[in-house]
């Protein structure tokens, strides 16, 4: 069984919360996407931060995506000095990542949730949420790049890609308080 089989029910179960369906829509509010960004802006900055050291990203240095989630989220919010929700998983998210930040295989499999799915599903989100999305936009080919960190993944990365995709799914149902709001 592949990486992708092992990891099947958890990835539906994230990608079928309510708001991910108002990320497809096409309709998201450029404040709720802004305040969308500014969550996932420390969740990758933190997991990107402890992989480096690792040499994880050495292949393709500019998978990064944390300034281009923060240039996003600039371009968005714009002067508005009131600071957007954040959601509590988010801290959940940086202390976990923090506490497996010399294990370079469970690092790698969140950055294979993360960059691989923004390499993804990421790509057809990119044409339906307001602004430029960099988030969204690398240097070369998706495909290729994609290859590349094909390349670093083995099946004995399920369980930690499921764990990433359960704070994924965390993050989502707390952001559908703020569509509630709007």
């Amino acid at each position: 069984m592949s990486l992708k089989d092992l990891t099947h029910a958890a990835h539906k179960a994230a990608e079928t919360k309510p708001f991910v369906k108002v990320l497809f829509s096409g309709k998201i509010d450029p404040k709720l996407y802004a305040t969308f960004l500014k969550n996932q802006h420390p969740c990758y900055e933190i997991l990107e931060v402890c992989a480096m050291p690792h040499g994880l990203m050495n292949d393709y240095p500019t998978i990064r995506r944390a300034p281009a989630i923060l240039s996003d989220f600039m371009e968005l919010w714009g002067d508005d000095t009131n600071s957007p929700y954040m959601c509590p998983v988010v801290n959940e998210y940086i202390q976990y990542i923090l506490s497996i930040k010399d294990d370079p295989k469970k690092l790698l499999a969140h950055l294979y949730v993360r960059h691989f799915g923004d390499l993804s599903g990421g790509q057809m989100i990119s044409k339906r949420v307001p602004g430029s999305g960099k988030m969204y936009q690398f240097d070369g080919d998706p495909e290729s790049i994609k290859n590349i960190l094909r390349a670093k993944l083995d099946d004995s990365l399920a369980d930690e890609a499921i764990v990433c995709f359960e704070y994924a799914g965390k993050m989502f149902e707390q952001m559908m308080s703020q569509v509630a709001d709007e």
